[in-house]
């Protein structure tokens, strides 16, 4: 009997040579896009996906694809793909330039300028000393990178298209986290701020010399293709006369899937590496889909470092992980408040929490400058990956929060939200790790509820209250819920009939769990009349009866429901 060897997840791994002949790793296939990008009028192109999403992956496969020196290992490297079997007119017939900016350091303008010219004079002796058998003026210049004339200006890349020009061979540019330098000024809150970002990349700029050389060398033809990528369009609109030839493709419907995995390919991906779906225990598409570029895309792909993560966990562990979401992937909270850069934008990820979304239009380029703007912060969150598209609506785009992963993070920010402007707010982390433990474990709900309207909701300051209602209290205890991982918290989850409030699944990590719960939430003003009360009371209960009795729900063993009435910021009332 012949056993089937299975293949190994390539986690980490952005080298695409490595991935095709080390280690039997597997490769999903992405390389039909290769064709289709050739095809493009444009061969200047930009494409925006939000971090790990596979984009250095990819650009590594264009690299040994469309690169001269890798023209003996075209079998090798892409047989049984999709462009092995249809290669191209201009496969192998570049020499290829690749920058990564994903390490420019901002701490203060001198480093940032040393760290920029760093990075482009690495770029070019590495492109140098890969393509010197067809650069006869190569050695020299190598020697001469080392001088410290070479190290002080964007000379050294007129130098080095000079040298393929006279050597007539194209090049192929490809830049990675072109904008991670600019992300980090705006949302890590770095003592540079917005005038040290417009002096770079605005008229005379260092960033601006730089794309400025890369449109003259394209204009005389030496530099042939470009490739570009990056998590957000934020320089695209300040870098428009510096570079204003490219085409941005990440919204066009033909690339929805370039990056990510489908479904059909997690599939696919689970068959060659032998996981059993019934090792998986979660539900995949709550925890890591849902992302959609295009409004008209028929499937959503999922985040691939997320579900390489998942997958390599349960490899390992035979089970799933204890942290479903990754920590080399997940936002710190913290990253997300330094985004929010006046009162209308906490104000719209408010609304998103409390709605799962919100309805805008998408902006394909932006300014710094129109951060403060409505519909320029909601495009960067969408372009970040903390929003994506459901649908059309009424001229404009439904934008929602793509899986249970990104929800998260915006709890997390909400609770840190509500603590800054609620100075007297003091929770207790084990306090109310104990309270879940006695849910989980004795089905006792009262302490826990108890203590997060003393010592939370009671203690919520005006800026708050002028919020709270039955979306903002779900969205709260969620926040709270999260400070202990013996549940997995789901939001209005579908029953038929119906969505629960919140459906308290028990983490598959922690068999000490006993009790599941379902909740209904429903909110009455402090002077809400008795008759009010009783009608939400009796509105609850019959939701509650139709949700346990449900088909997703009925055969739960140890299933509890209750129904939580707020009244006011400080009464409550739980009915079971």
């Amino acid at each position: 009997m012949i056993v089937k060897k299975n293949k190994k997840l390539p986690y980490g791994n952005a080298n695409f040579r490595r991935v095709r002949t080390e280690n039997n790793y597997v490769y999903v296939d992405k390389t039909r896009f290769i064709e289709m990008l050739e095809e493009e009028s444009n061969s200047s192109q930009i494409f925006i996906r939000p971090r790990r999403f596979g984009k250095s992956l990819f650009l590594s496969v264009l690299a040994y694809y469309y690169d001269v020196n890798f023209a003996d290992e075209f079998e090798k490297l892409f047989v049984g793909l999709y462009i092995g079997q249809n290669p191209t007119p201009y496969k192998n017939s570049y020499a290829v330039m690749e920058f990564d900016f994903s390490g420019i350091d901002t701490s203060d303008a001198n480093n940032f300028r040393n760290s920029f010219l760093d990075s482009v004079k690495f770029t070019v002796y590495r492109f140098l000393q890969r393509h010197k058998n067809l650069f006869p003026e190569a050695e020299q210049f190598i020697q001469q990178l080392n001088s410290e004339q070479t190290t002080s200006s964007l000379s050294i890349l007129d130098t080095a298209f000079n040298i393929a020009d006279n050597a007539q061979i194209k090049i192929f540019v490809i830049i990675d986290e072109y904008d991670h330098f600019a992300n980090d000024l705006i949302a890590m809150g770095t003592i540079l701020g917005d005038d040290f970002y417009k002096k770079m990349i605005t008229a005379n700029g260092l960033v601006r010399d730089f794309y400025e050389k890369l449109k003259t060398a394209a204009k005389y033809g030496i530099v042939n293709r470009t490739f570009i990528t990056g998590i957000s369009p934020v320089m695209l609109d300040d870098l428009t006369s510096g570079y204003n030839i490219a085409s941005n493709y990440s919204r066009k419907l033909q690339y929805n899937e370039m990056l990510g995995f489908t479904r059909e390919e997690v599939d696919t991906l689970m068959d060659v590496v032998g996981i059993d779906i019934n090792r998986i225990g979660v539900d995949m598409e709550y925890y890591y889909n849902g992302y959609r570029f295009n409004e008209d895309a028929v499937n959503k792909v999922y985040n691939s470092s997320m579900i390489l993560y998942f997958f390599e966990q349960i490899l390992a562990t035979n089970k799933p992980p204890k942290n479903l979401i990754d920590p080399n992937l997940s936002i710190d909270p913290s990253r997300l408040k330094r985004l929010v850069k006046n009162d209308r934008n906490r104000e719209i990820i408010v609304e998103i929490i409390k709605n799962g979304g919100i309805v805008s239009n998408l902006l394909e380029k932006f300014s710094i400058d129109q951060l403060n703007s409505n519909s320029y912060f909601i495009s960067l969150l969408f372009y970040m990956g903390l929003l994506t598209i459901k649908e059309s609506y009424a001229g404009e785009l439904q934008l929602v929060i793509p899986n249970y992963s990104i929800q998260t993070t915006y709890w997390s920010y909400l609770r840190d939200l509500v603590r800054d402007h609620s100075p007297e707010m003091m929770l207790n982390v084990p306090i109310l790790k104990e309270a879940i433990l006695a849910m989980a474990t004795e089905g006792n709900i009262h302490h826990f509820i108890d203590y997060v309207s003393k010592n939370a909701f009671g203690k919520l300051s005006d800026f708050d209250l002028q919020r709270f209602d039955e979306k903002y209290i779900k969205a709260l205890l969620f926040a709270y819920l999260l400070l202990s991982n013996m549940y997995i918290p789901m939001s209005e989850y579908e029953t038929v009939p119906g969505r629960v409030d919140i459906f308290l699944q028990r983490n598959p990590n922690f068999p000490q769990v006993q009790y599941e719960w379902v909740w209904e939430l429903k909110y009455c003003k402090t002077d809400a009349k008795t008759t009010e009360i009783d009608q939400k009371r009796k509105e609850g209960l019959e939701q509650l009866k139709q949700y346990i009795n449900s088909s997703r729900l009925k055969d739960r063993p140890n299933l509890k429901s209750a129904l939580l009435i707020f009244i006011g910021k400080d009464k409550y009332e739980i009915v079971m």
